[in-house]
């Protein structure tokens, strides 16, 4: 008896709200597929402009559907370490329409990359970088999970049986000819083409650079002017110059679609095909003379790791040319753009440079330097550690997401969240470096004058499970080249010329302004 009251009373309310709905839709002049529409939208609305309780703060500067992207301006790193000042070390910035949290300061990325790593080891989701890297199907942007630590393992194992070591069986001796052929050819152009007069060294550098990684890569070095080699490295270039202007694709994919906003993602895609049929040659090509027993490089390892599926599942051809893809887009860009910064700072403080010179004439003599040399040469070694505070190439470095729910300060960051490590204010913090903007090697010596090579607030090579997989050889090249090329040169700025300007171009890397310097012979 009860229960047929309730549902007469429920049969009258549902239709008193029928009724007032249908006088609405009379009253507005509304359809009810106009009506299905609005609550779509509204619902959409809702979920994607919906915040996570307890997320860090917002900064002053959002607007509707933009978010922040017109706040943080040309140079975002700048942006964020301003706002640090104003918000603390953590909050949160909305690109288009996504909560990314940004962390700054040594103690929260530290806490994030090194103390807490796996808790912040995947990767985002990102149209732009997904289209180049085939959406994670190599290791730099591949999502936290077994696939990525197969890839990883076995890529650090192989790059170290080709060399990234130090002792026997160290690709050092590569790196030392290849110094030497840049060395030979910046004095031939200072005597022979250019008669002493100023040059440009970036575009040698980047291929002596690249060799390194086609040595390891595909067993073989290119001359300077090789056609294929030359097109390889200015379509690396080019897609890495152009990421960080396509990025708005990345927010909004489907302006992808318009003419005129798409043109970085296109000129992207065409760069990339290129690179990508150079790697296909190569794999071709090892296909025909592999010698299972012998490998001679990395692709010879992956064909090898192909056959057997011993160390990682699943692993595919495509797998393959993107991880070969990975070896240049991380091993030739960073390098040539940190040596183009420690020339630039050389040349603009002629003092520290002189330093450098005495060192190495009183440790190196007129022999090539070798890695045998290094504990011997610390105000060397400053120069570069100081070179990558003050230009660190990666000052936001590619971001990060949670793997977990986790607790950051008193704020909870959601599982998948979007985060970003500003670096920028680590390696400028004046709490750790005073007067951070000026260029000061021996921040990096004891009283003794011995390296500090692991200070507080540095991580040049990102920290975790996400460490630069090349760091290894990375130090090797930077050491390298930079003793190599200043045992042998003064650099100077061409007389009447300006000084080259140390602001640097925020793309993906921060890239020195082309600039150049004369080479005056020791």
């Amino acid at each position: 008896m009860l229960s047929a009251f309730f549902e007469n009373k429920m049969a009258v309310i549902v239709s008193w709200i029928a009724e007032l709905v249908w006088e609405i839709f009379q009253i507005s002049g509304l359809t009810i597929q106009t009506f299905l529409v609005f609550c779509v939208a509204f619902l959409l609305a809702y979920v994607l402009l919906k915040r996570h309780k307890n997320l860090p703060p917002y900064p002053a500067g959002r607007v509707p559907v933009l978010g922040h992207l017109l706040a943080l301006g040309r140079e975002p790193p700048l942006k964020l370490t301003a706002w640090r000042r104003q918000y603390g070390d953590v909050f949160t910035v909305r690109m288009g329409m996504e909560d990314v949290v940004v962390l700054n300061g040594y103690t929260a990325v530290k806490d994030a990359l090194v103390d807490r790593s796996e808790l912040f080891a995947s990767r985002p989701p990102n149209y732009l970088l997904d289209a180049i890297v085939g959406c994670g199907k190599e290791i730099v942007s591949a999502r936290w999970g077994p696939e990525y630590k197969q890839r990883r393992k076995f890529a650090t194992a192989a790059l170290k049986n080709l060399g990234m070591k130090v002792g026997t069986g160290s690709i050092e001796e590569n790196i030392r000819e290849e110094a030497n052929c840049l060395r030979n050819r910046s004095a031939f152009l200072q005597t022979a083409e250019y008669k002493g007069q100023s040059f440009t060294i970036s575009s040698d550098l980047g291929v002596s650079v690249a060799n390194i990684t086609c040595s390891m890569a595909f067993g073989k070095r290119y001359d300077y002017g090789d056609e294929t080699f030359c097109e390889l490295l200015e379509a690396v270039m080019n897609v890495i110059a152009e990421l960080g202007a396509g990025q708005i694709i990345s927010v909004f994919p489907l302006l992808r679609f318009v003419p005129g906003i798409n043109r970085a993602f296109m000129e992207v895609l065409k760069q990339n095909s290129r690179i990508h049929e150079v790697l296909w040659d190569e794999i071709a090509r090892h296909r025909e003379n592999f010698d299972r027993e012998n490998p001679r490089d990395f692709i010879d390892y992956c064909l090898l790791e192909l056959e057997q599926q011993e160390k990682v599942s699943g692993l595919t051809e495509e797998n393959v040319m993107y991880m070969a893809q990975d070896l240049f887009f991380a091993g030739t860009e960073t390098a040539t753009n940190t040596l183009l910064w420690s020339l630039l700072y050389i040349t603009l403080n002629p003092d520290v440079q002189q330093k450098v010179h005495e060192e190495l004439d009183a440790v190196v003599g007129a022999s090539l330097p070798a890695l045998s040399h290094r504990s011997q040469l610390p105000y060397v070694n400053a120069c570069l550690l100081e070179t990558m505070r003050i230009r660190h190439i990666a000052p936001l470095i590619i971001p990060h997401a949670t793997t977990d729910t986790v607790r950051v300060q008193e704020y909870d960051i959601p599982e998948g969240t979007q985060v970003l490590m500003n670096m920028y204010s680590l390696h400028t913090d004046p709490a750790y470096w005073p007067d951070p903007d000026r260029f000061d090697p021996e921040r990096f010596l004891d009283a003794e004058g011995n390296v500090i090579s692991k200070p507080e607030s540095f991580m040049p090579f990102g920290g975790g499970r996400r460490v630069c997989l090349g760091e290894q050889l990375a130090r090797m090249e930077l050491f390298l080249f930079f003793s190599t090329l200043l045992q042998s040169f003064t650099f100077k700025t061409p007389e009447g010329a300006p000084a080259p300007c140390a602001d640097g171009i925020f793309r993906m890397t921060l890239t020195p302004h082309p600039f150049e310097l004369c080479a005056i012979p020791r």
